[in-house]
Formats: structure tokens, sequence, C-alpha cells
């Protein structure tokens, strides 16, 4: 399938802090790859420099053999990364068909979705994320698990082939979780390339094929799901001695 996002030695300091250290990955179009670590392991600053809110102290991010290191958001979006955000994020007292239209008036949106129309598009992809009966309801008043399938369906208004998913399942109920599951699932099945992030191990360990962790800054271990939950190292850094995957 070929590659899709290539990581070389990607650091990124705050001061005297290494958030992320010599860090080198690689994603495979059509994938489904996990990032697990606890607090503090570099997630989310990593998933800052891939999608350009931070820029590295030093390495390097190419998205479909383009160097983005450094890019602005926008620019890196409207190539076809892009992401949600651990602390969902919307236009509040805006309606759902609103909020998703905003996104889909992005350049790459306008292009992708400018003969069927904006609103149109928008009540499309809220049905893909099960909430077009909701279309006409500000987030506001929204449970957080509508509010995760938001999240999601703003960034599928600007039309991405590589989706960064930070946290999708955080405070999450088992069934909100399930519906999460089914709809990246989904997604996967249309082509998006999907890198996530998670706490809930369950879920994620059971949805991905390839996992990758981290550990104050640093890659430790990468494989299949079954082969990292049992690596010691892992094991100890993340989970507490002998605890295991929960």
């Amino acid at each position: 399938m070929g590659l899709i996002l290539e990581v070389k030695n990607l650091t990124k300091k705050f001061g005297g802090l290494t958030a992320v250290n010599d860090v080198n990955f690689e994603v495979h179009r059509g994938e489904i790859l996990g990032l697990i670590g606890p607090n503090g392991a570099g997630k989310t600053t990593l998933f800052q420099l891939i999608s350009g809110f931070e820029k590295p102290n030093s390495g390097s991010v190419r998205f479909n053999g383009v160097d983005i290191t450094g890019k602005r958001p926008y620019q890196i979006v409207n190539l076809g990364l892009a992401r949600t955000f651990q602390l969902v994020r919307s236009f509040r007292f805006l309606s759902l068909l609103d909020n998703i239209s905003v996104a889909c008036l992005s350049p790459r949106g306008r292009e992708a979705f400018g003969e069927v129309g904006i609103d149109a598009a928008a009540s499309s992809i809220l049905a893909s994320v099960g909430l077009v009966d909701k279309a006409r309801l500000p987030p506001v008043i929204l449970p957080h698990g509508d509010l995760r399938k938001l999240e999601i369906g703003k960034a599928l208004g600007t039309n991405p082939e590589f989706l960064l998913l930070d946290e999708p399942f955080s405070g999450l109920a088992h069934e909100e979780s399930a519906g999460i599951t089914r709809l990246i699932e989904q997604l996967h099945e249309e082509g998006v390339t999907v890198f996530m992030t998670g706490h809930v191990l369950r879920e994620l360990m059971t949805l991905v094929p390839r996992v990758i962790a981290m550990h104050q800054g640093r890659l430790i271990a990468e494989g299949p799901p079954k082969e990292v939950a049992s690596n010691k190292i892992v094991l100890e850094a993340y989970l507490g001695r002998g605890e295991g995957f929960a």
C-alpha cells in the first residue's frame, strides 16, 4: 500500500524538558495504528508536531512524500491530514450542521464537496457519524459521546485521507465507546488512514493491528497488540509491574 507518513528523528523540547525524543516510525496507507502511553509520555505533543500546532527542534515529518515539517496547521489540513483533540472543541452555540459546514468551507472541503453543496455534504457527514437527527441542535446541550462524534465529523469536513484521533474514547461509557469503534472501522473501510492514541486500552488494542508505545518521549515498543501487551518494559513503564492490560 505504500507509506503515507514518515517521522524521522523527531525531537521537541520545552525548556529543559524533552517531550518527544528522537522518534522514528512510519504509517502505511490504509492502516489503523495505535499509540499508547500514560500522561506525560509525549503522545499529544507528537500529534501537535505532526499536525503543525508545534514546531520540532529537530527531525522531519513527511506526508505523502511531502515534507510538512513546521508547516502551519491549515496548510497540513489542506494536504489531507486532519486531527481531533483530546479536549473536545466546537462552536458551542451553532448547530451541529453549521459546525460541520465550517469545516467543509476549508479549501480542501470546498474542492471535494462544492458540486453537492456544503449543506448537503455536512448533512451526509452528520449521518455518517450518527448525528443527523440532531443536526439543528447546538453542541452545548449534547452528551460527551455525541461531542466525540462531532469532533470526528468536523475533521471529516476537511475531506482527510489521514486522520489523527487524540483519545477518541476518553470519558466515554462502554456503549458510547462501541459507537466510536464502529465509526473508526467504517472510516477505515472507506480508505481513511487512522493514527490514534488512547488510555482506554481495551477498545484501542482490539481495534488496531499494530501499536507503538511511548515512555518519557521515546518509542519503546512496536508490533501487534498482544506482543506489545506482553512486553516487560511496556508493562512496567505504563501499567505498573504485573498489572497487564485491562
